[in-house]
């Protein structure tokens, strides 16, 4: 498809939006209502999500592509998961997208959820609009609702529609621009109300404020309010899609998905007043080629087909067969929810399916290597995974490989100090799903548990220890003689190993050896944990010319560890995370009691840079504390706070919790 206004490319719409918010049902009715199925949503699904993962979640974990026309236009929608811990594949997705819709709870006390959703499109450019679902549910005033967006969304809110209330049923709306007041009929359709002027006096203060943000960005329409000239509705829709286009404000509409309310109404919003693709592409691909570029928005393997990755066409258009900057595209599908069709060519603007791309990633552009790409979300959340058989766990490598590749906010860690397998992801709800992949798509059983903490050991004296061994077992025997000087070095210096041999008691060759049994031994130390911060100086010792090796030497300096440490006070070291902790501000008091009861410390508060009604704390925890700290922080923030963390310092850990630990370690030992 050209871009020159000749053929207009199809829109791709994101609809975005908390879990249970009704994304899928007001899919399903649009699809209904455009004559793409022919069955009416009513609260069952009728499309959407039917892997493995939603089956044993019972929700989306996928963003689902689904198309329809619409008075002659062509709309692609990305249905995407609502859960806050599949916010990447959300992220993904919606930066393919021309437009997005955020779909709401009528409720103010859940506004504060559309946070990180609204943060994203705000700081992707990608021009949103807000549905307000459910309204028929709703006894709150829209104004109250209104008001609660204004204190998450760093754009102004423009209020669009009041609905219109009879005997406490919602039976139409008034459109504020338009200045008209229709009634719903039972299908979703619209139509004038017989009393429209009683309607509309009874809103002017909302169409009032809606003008007032208009006139913000607009002198005229400043100048008209100023002499009480009431706009021409033209001019106001003009002014409306100029301001959504350049991302200056979000507008506001409402309706019930599941009966079809305001849905018509969203349609001709996104016709008339949404920007297409141009402002997508040039966003997407910000250097202008006619070459085939095309931007990954999924990855995803399926049986009997492999790998297949989604792409939204940037430029150039793809055809079966064609290479493009050295990628080979062998094979095309149209896409429509779960059905693939073969297709021989995909348009500018298209989203199509390409199988086998192989070395291209969800984000890459194809042809475009360079084009921006959203970044990873920071993992929050570690499980070790076992498998049920251990012959799968050469499997068990390729399916964490395709898992990544399908969700690249899961991360994958080989865990030296404590030999565990991780797999880092944002919650529960995010293992859960990987779990049901691995398990029902890859045929891997596994179990996951909390993973082991990588405590550390030292020491806090020196000690000169004298070791000698000596073995004699036919032949050639087994002799190594050491003096080792074993001392504590500051947290953090690291191990350090010198000699100070003299008059050749150890021949040169033999003392790597010992340094190699001295590392050997700190891999495990008297507490049962790697031992670090130490010096170790070798002093003195002797050989056999026949019995002596570089064997007997490495199991001389060995043991003579295990002599000494037992001797220098071993202390035990738990890791200590920096945390930076990130809610809105009215959880702030509820976070900082989390800290404090998970043994942490607090450095210091601040704002969220760019994220409105939000705050920051900078913390330092012990590893031990975090393992299920994004748990209960959800739960204390309506699902949406979140941290980062890294590796600060190791600190001594001492008193009961200590006894704790090694109890463990000695009951370990006794299995």
């Amino acid at each position: 498809m050209m871009i020159n206004g000749t053929q207009k490319c199809p829109r791709v719409v994101a609809l975005v939006g908390p879990y249970s918010s009704g994304k899928t049902t007001l899919l399903e009715n649009i699809l209904y209502m455009t004559k793409t199925t022919r069955r009416r949503a009513n609260g069952e699904r009728v499309f959407g999500d039917d892997s493995v993962e939603a089956k044993a979640l019972s929700m989306g974990v996928d963003a689902n592509v689904a198309s329809a026309e619409y008075l002659g236009d062509r709309y692609i929608f990305l249905d995407c998961p609502g859960s806050i811990e599949l916010l990447q594949e959300t992220r993904f997705a919606v930066h393919s997208a021309d437009v997005a819709v955020v779909v709401a709870d009528p409720e103010p006390d859940k506004i504060q959820s559309l946070s990180p959703l609204l943060h994203e499109l705000e700081a992707e450019g990608i021009p949103h609009l807000l549905f307000i679902n459910k309204i028929d549910h709703s006894n709150v005033h829209i104004r109250d609702i209104a008001q609660a967006l204004d204190e998450v969304s760093a754009l102004p809110s423009v209020l669009r529609h009041v609905p219109i209330r009879e005997d406490g049923e919602i039976s139409g709306f008034v459109d504020l621009a338009a200045r008209r007041a229709y009634s719903y009929g039972a299908d979703g359709s619209f139509e004038i109300t017989e009393t429209a002027s009683s309607y509309i006096e009874q809103v002017n203060d909302e169409r009032f404020q809606m003008m007032e943000r208009l006139a913000d960005f607009h002198d005229d329409l400043m100048e008209e309010l100023l002499e009480d000239i009431d706009p021409q509705a033209e001019e106001i829709f003009s002014d409306l899609a100029k301001d959504l286009k350049e991302g200056r404000i979000m507008p506001v509409l409402m309706g019930s998905a599941i009966n079809s309310f305001g849905l018509r109404r969203l349609m001709k919003a996104l016709r008339h007043e949404m920007p297409g693709f141009e402002l997508a592409a040039t966003r997407m691909l910000p250097e202008v080629t006619s070459e085939p570029a095309a931007y990954v928005l999924k990855t995803k393997y399926l049986p009997h087909m492999g790998k297949l990755s989604f792409a939204r066409v940037l430029s150039g258009g793809l055809s079966d067969g064609m290479t493009t900057a050295g990628t080979k595209v062998s094979g095309l599908f149209a896409v429509d929810g779960a059905d693939l069709k073969k297709a021989s060519k995909a348009g500018v603007g298209d989203v199509i399916a390409i199988p086998r791309l192989e070395g291209l990633t969800t984000g890459d552009t194809i042809g475009a290597p360079g084009a921006p790409r959203p970044q990873k979300l920071h993992p929050v959340y570690a499980q070790a995974i076992t498998v049920h058989d251990r012959k799968d766990e050469a499997k068990l490598s390729d399916a964490l490989s395709r898992l990544v590749e399908e969700d690249p906010s899961f991360e994958v860690e080989h865990r030296e100090d404590t030999g565990q397998l991780l797999l880092w992801g944002q919650g529960e709800i995010h293992m859960r799903t990987a779990m049901a992949r691995l398990s029902e798509k890859y045929g891997v059983g596994v179990t996951f548990s909390f993973p082991q903490v990588p405590y550390k050991e030292t020491i806090r004296r020196s000690k000169v220890q004298h070791t000698r061994y000596k073995k004699q077992s036919g032949g050639h025997g087994q002799f190594g003689d050491v003096v080792i000087e074993v001392s504590p070095k500051g947290l953090g210096q690291g191990f350090e190993f010198s000699e100070k041999i003299h008059g050749g008691s150890i021949p040169k060759q033999y003392i790597p050896s010992v340094e190699a049994g001295v590392k050997e031994y700190l891999k495990q130390g008297p507490l049962g944990f790697p031992v670090v911060d130490v010096s170790v100086t070798l002093q003195d010792g002797q050989y056999h010319n026949v019995d002596s090796s570089d064997m007997a030497f490495k199991t001389a300096g060995r043991m003579a560890m295990a002599d000494a440490l037992p001797g220098c006070e071993p202390v035990l070291l738990e890791p200590i995370e920096h945390v930076r902790v990130m809610a809105p501000s009215s959880y702030m008091a509820k976070i900082n009691g989390m800290i404090t009861s998970r043994r942490g410390q607090i450095m210091g508060f601040d704002v969220r840079d760019g994220w409105p009604g939000w705050d920051q704390i900078e913390a330092q925890m012990p590893a031990s504390e975090m393992q299920d700290l994004i748990i209960e922080l959800r739960s204390v923030t309506q699902g949406i706070g979140t941290f980062e963390h890294e590796f600060d310092h190791l600190n001594e850990l001492a008193g009961r919790l200590k006894e704790q630990v090694l109890e463990g370690v000695e009951e370990k030992r006794r299995l």
